[in-house]
């Protein structure tokens, strides 16, 4: 029976924690042997939490046999991105630049979902400092992804993604400043949900750059991701039910969206767009200057950001970086702080103008990623091989954080793929509606 459980949703495992079919303590300890056994471990968690997650599941069961649960998730195990603090075990980043960083104390998201009775596996590995689209990190590790044995497993969120997809977490916790959560979800074909920036706390979060930074789920479907949004918070969860997708009007962003996209995203996207519009969806396709002046104005943005945040720490000890990052993050040399303002009071603009042409729809569609998983070999041998699928990898999932949208993304059905449903900020809530209905859709 225990087995079973590797392959369940989160929800489904906290309806059997409730029902007395799961015990806590069992399910913990199903998992981190599943971890400890699984030939991937090294490449998926930097560091398991046995101890932590086994106190915590024996918590979690002593509350369900008293009829005292805190919550639809508690007892229900999931990983933490290794940029979320923990007390007293090593939060690094992903970089040489961190080794041997141990944290006091929780990050305020993981004290929250602790408090709320989720049990923490462990670390999963990402891109150094969170810098690449890719989850390609040859300083610590390069995670696998579920459908490409030698491709990249997207990223930043890259080992968050694989322990879900590899069964070795029911969820996963991931962040997203440029499309960490949501790049690795598709390519390992999971459900991600980036949150509006400031809804969940980034105290005790390992920055890369604080304006644009999210925290956000990485699951095996919508439902989970709206249980763990509320188990992040300490709130309640979206409810889904009745969600249906006839009378919705989406609009189709085509301004760059559909640039460069090759033919496995295009079909997904294609196939996704038709199931929408058999369950009565109203499609509309429209252009949007305003987004290609944004991603214009992205390396000024980031770039600056990043490297403003990191400098010191960054050029002591450049060797310890692996040379595409810190080119990278080198790259917000070029700006000074009049370029960097400047870009954010056009960006604010342009913010305005976008949110009026997208309040008349219920969500923004487009390829979630134009781009499926290269071919890491590749990416290590060719620094402008992996430049350049970087940037397109990230281009589609930059929209959203520019924007300052709430976007939630879904499989298509052509592994690999996946298509984004952007909203307003703070409308994560409605989007999870729009997100369950199109999940049966598409399944």
């Amino acid at each position: 029976m225990a087995s079973d459980w590797l392959g369940m949703s989160a929800g489904d495992l906290g309806r059997g924690i409730e029902t007395g079919k799961i015990d806590p303590v069992d399910l913990a300890t199903g998992f981190l042997d599943a971890i400890a056994g699984h030939p991937l471990c090294d490449r998926i968690y930097a560091r398991p939490t046995r101890a932590r997650a086994l106190a915590e599941a024996e918590a979690a069961r002593c509350r369900a046999r008293s009829g005292l649960r805190l919550g639809p998730l508690d007892g229900v195990p999931v990983s933490w991105k290794d940029l979320f603090d923990s007390a007293g075990v090593a939060t690094e980043a992903g970089a040489a630049l961190l080794e041997g960083r141990v944290p006091r104390q929780d990050a305020e998201v993981l004290a929250t979902a602790t408090a709320g009775g989720l049990v923490c596996l462990g670390k999963t590995h990402m891109s150094e400092l969170a810098f690449s689209g890719l989850g390609v990190n040859p300083v610590t590790a390069t995670s696998p992804c579920i459908n490409a044995p030698n491709g990249a497993p997207g990223g930043s969120s890259s080992g968050a993604a694989a322990s879900v997809a590899f069964g070795l977490a029911p969820g996963a916790i991931g962040s997203d400043t440029g499309g960490s959560v949501r790049i690795p979800a598709v390519w390992n074909d999971l459900v991600g949900l980036k949150t509006t920036a400031g809804r969940i706390s980034l105290k005790g979060v390992v920055p890369l750059c604080p304006k644009f930074d999210t925290v956000g789920p990485l699951t095996r479907n919508v439902e989970d991701a709206g249980l763990l949004l509320a188990a992040l918070e300490g709130g309640r969860p979206a409810d889904l039910s009745g969600a249906r997708l006839e009378g919705m009007r989406f609009m189709v962003l085509e301004t760059a969206a559909f640039d460069g996209l090759r033919d496995a995203p295009r079909a997904g996207f294609n196939h996704a767009l038709e199931r929408l519009a058999e369950e009565g969806a109203t499609i509309v396709r429209e252009q949007a200057p305003e987004v290609a002046e944004a991603l214009a104005l992205a390396g000024v943005l980031f770039a600056t950001e990043a490297y403003g945040t990191w400098r010191d720490r960054i050029e002591a000890e450049p060797d310890k970086m692996y040379p595409p990052i810190l080119d990278r993050f080198r790259g917000g040399r070029a700006f000074s702080g009049a370029d960097y303002v400047a870009a954010w009071q056009t960006l604010g603009l342009l913010r305005g103008t976008w949110a009026r042409r997208v309040s008349g729809f219920d969500a923004v569609l487009l390829p979630t990623c134009p781009i499926l998983p290269p071919d890491v070999d590749r990416l290590l041998a060719d620094p402008d091989f992996f430049m350049a699928e970087n940037l397109l990898a990230l281009r589609n999932t930059r929209i959203g954080n520019l924007m300052g949208s709430a976007v939630l993304t879904l499989p298509t059905g052509v592994p690999a793929t996946g298509i984004s449903f952007m909203g307003l900020p703070m409308s994560e809530e409605r989007l999870l509606r729009i997100g369950a209905a199109a999940e049966r859709a598409l399944t």
